[in-house]
């Protein structure tokens, strides 16, 4: 089965602006039969959904971006394609952080701006967004009652959509999308364009904030 390897996605390709970043792709592949997303969230991480990859018996597309991200697993963080997994708890969470990609270090970010004001959370790096880990989102949605999705991608058929339908079938809570609202992607850092399309912890703070209320 064909192994697929999609580089420059989301908008941190930067200055090559909206012809060079791919929005759209964990829509249109996961559309596909039979194919299996993944979206690690830094180099460690891409490793070792590379030599997973390699194991199955599917067609297989991993999503990588160009810039430079932070390292925020190691060799020892657990990876299976298919299971998401928690990387921050507070206790007594009032909202669940589902995170995708490189952005899971805007999640830990706002986690922790989030704790400092006294507003517990969970976040979950959902590397896998098919086949996704239902039984996972389903806990953390039942534990904290909201749910944020975070991803570097169109809100509309990503990840966020993902979630969504296994909560809507499962157990609804209100939820927030954080990503490209409808918008082509434009030149800028990656920096510049995260925070302009409000992907950052600062604007992933503000829609946890509204969700809890």
């Amino acid at each position: 089965p064909v192994k697929i390897v999609g580089c420059h996605a989301g908008v941190s390709v930067g200055p090559d602006g909206a012809t060079h970043q791919a929005l759209e792709d964990i829509g249109l592949m996961r559309m596909l039969p039979r194919m299996v997303v993944i979206v690690p969230a830094d180099s460690v991480e891409a490793h070792k959904a590379t030599i997973a990859a390699a194991k199955t018996s599917t067609p297989v597309y991993i999503r990588l971006g160009r810039s430079n991200t932070p390292i925020m697993t190691t060799t020892d963080t657990p990876f299976e394609i298919g299971k998401a997994y928690r990387v921050w708890e507070s206790s007594e969470p009032k909202v669940a952080l589902i995170a995708t990609g490189a952005l899971l270090h805007e999640a830990l970010k706002a986690a922790k701006a989030l704790d400092e004001e006294g507003i517990g959370s969970v976040v979950v790096n959902l590397h896998t967004v098919k086949p996704i880990d239902a039984e996972t989102i389903i806990a953390v949605a039942k534990q904290c009652g909201r749910v944020v999705t975070i991803e570097e991608h169109q809100v509309a058929g990503g990840a966020g959509s993902a979630v969504s339908e296994v909560l809507a079938a499962n157990h609804p809570v209100p939820i927030a999308f954080i990503g490209v609202h409808d918008q082509f992607g434009q030149s800028g850092t990656p920096a510049e364009l995260i925070k302009h399309y409000k992907m950052d912890a600062e604007s992933i703070v503000e829609a946890a904030k509204k969700l809890i209320g």
